[in-house]
């Protein structure tokens, strides 16, 4: 199954990039067994519109138009549901059963996602109450993903 992270801003090279780049890396590997393939990144530009309402409206649309429409969308949202690791694979392990073309796990600007955008997500989800950096949200998104991956292939699991 198709993975997709679309984030507005792009990964400066420094030790996040690296350690996502591990990250997607595991993931290809691992998730070559069960099914999932190596995310794809989509990096697009902030909007340089002054006001904060008129800078997420503007990355909505180019989000919206980067995104192929048969992927399921999962917005990453302070206000999203938070899920346990297990939760968050059987999500994806669901969806790939499901025969989903794929996931594409959205990241917004520093201003978020526009509302509209949020309402048109098939899942809002969140790593926790706090607010996090951009590029820490990108490597949390890729361990995640790793993890699923891991635990979707019937590793032993600590928490388990």
């Amino acid at each position: 199954m198709r993975l997709v992270i679309a984030a507005v801003g792009r990964l400066k090279a420094g030790p996040e990039r690296e350690l996502a780049r591990r990250y997607f890396d595991r993931i290809g590997q691992t998730g070559r067994g069960v099914g999932l393939d190596a995310p794809e990144v989509i990096e697009l530009d902030e909007s340089r519109a002054r006001a904060a309402e008129q800078r997420k409206r503007d990355e909505a649309a180019a989000l919206k138009a980067a995104l192929d429409p048969k992927l399921a969308v999962f917005a990453l949202d302070e206000n999203g549901k938070h899920l346990s690791s297990e939760a968050f694979a059987a999500d994806i392990g669901r969806r790939r059963d499901d025969g989903a073309a794929g996931l594409a796990f959205v990241i917004g600007g520093a201003d978020g996602l526009a509302e509209e955008f949020l309402a048109t997500a098939d899942r809002k989800i969140a790593f926790g109450a706090m607010t996090w950096p951009h590029q820490i949200v990108r490597v949390l998104l890729a361990e995640q993903l790793y993890r699923a991956a891991t635990i979707l292939a019937g590793h032993p699991y600590h928490r388990s």
